[in-house]
């Protein structure tokens, strides 16, 4: 089990100095650090801060947001771990009123979920870019669990790094019983980001900071 003496997360940011400006938090996948997730802020509206820090967990040549007992299934002890470090540091730079967006992709989408199933009023909304919810990891994937909450998806029909019958019920339960409001893609690649999901997310983003209430939904 990973130590719970994570150290300060040391975030990157970009975009708007402002204090109150709306926050998009971007989380890496599996393995990889900020600097790639980061990559995807030239393709996406201005106006926000942009901010990303390296997940706790060392692996490999980077970093995890959990412990895996499988691909897409995390330990549940580490899941409740990370999420409360991160949440902490969530709490140190975002006061209460500031919109808040999580963008997560792979592993980080995993961890996306994570946390805006335990606390679903605190987030915006949400990006799952080509990732699976934490099930069974001791966060609740309960009936009406997001309702009203802005969830965009993305999936890749050829993607052969998640196991898709995770992929599968994430979609089920995104677009059935969780209540979310969601705008969703679905692409024949694989276990990457294509060029129109950053202009489809780009626009959920522009949409969303205008107006929550009026995120399109499909």
């Amino acid at each position: 089990m990973p130590s719970t003496q994570f150290g300060r997360p040391v975030a990157v940011t970009t975009g708007s100095a402002d204090p109150d400006a709306p926050l998009v938090v971007l989380l890496h996948g599996r393995g990889s650090d900020e600097s790639s997730i980061l990559s995807l802020v030239p393709h996406l509206p201005t106006g926000p801060t942009y901010a990303a820090v390296p997940a706790p967990i060392v692996e490999g040549g980077g970093f995890a947001w959990f412990a895996n007992r499988g691909i897409g299934r995390p330990v549940a002890e580490s899941l409740s771990e990370t999420l409360t470090w991160f949440t902490a540091w969530l709490d140190s730079v975002a006061r209460e009123g500031r919109p808040v967006v999580l963008v997560g992709f792979s592993g980080g989408a995993a961890f996306a979920c994570g946390l805006v199933l335990s606390d679903p009023r605190r987030y915006a909304g949400a990006a799952i870019l080509l990732g699976t919810l934490p099930f069974e990891a001791g966060v609740p994937v309960t009936a009406h669990g997001l309702d009203g909450t802005q969830i965009f998806v993305a999936q890749g029909d050829q993607d052969f790094v998640i196991p898709r019958d995770l992929l599968d019920r994430t979609w089920a339960y995104l677009h059935g019983e969780s209540g979310a409001v969601v705008v969703s893609r679905r692409e024949a690649g694989g276990h990457t980001i294509t060029q129109e999901t950053l202009a489809a997310l780009g626009d959920w983003l522009v949409t969303l900071m205008d107006d929550p209430s009026e995120a399109p939904s499909e």
